[in-house]
């Protein structure tokens, strides 16, 4: 099985990380269902910016926290939007 670590950019311009085994899934609950993540509920539309693939759960749930421990301007290098 693949594991997704993907960032989203909500309609407030704002950075979301997550990680997920269904991308396509996870990127439609954080736009449409109440079990999107509580931040994404109160930004939406959100639109997927950026997505790595791992092997196993535990190296996406470790590069997920690496992510979300970069700067805004560290995000948008890794989205070469800088």
């Amino acid at each position: 099985m693949q594991y997704y670590v993907y960032i989203l950019k909500c309609a407030d311009n704002t950075l979301y990380t997550g990680s997920t085994n269904n991308l396509q899934e996870r990127v439609k609950h954080h736009n449409f269902h109440k079990s999107g993540a509580k931040y994404t509920r109160m930004r939406r539309p959100v639109t997927l910016e950026y997505y790595e693939t791992y092997e196993t759960l535990h190296e996406a749930r470790v590069r997920e926290n690496a992510i979300k421990r970069l700067t805004r301007r560290d995000k948008d290098k890794l989205l070469n939007l800088v």
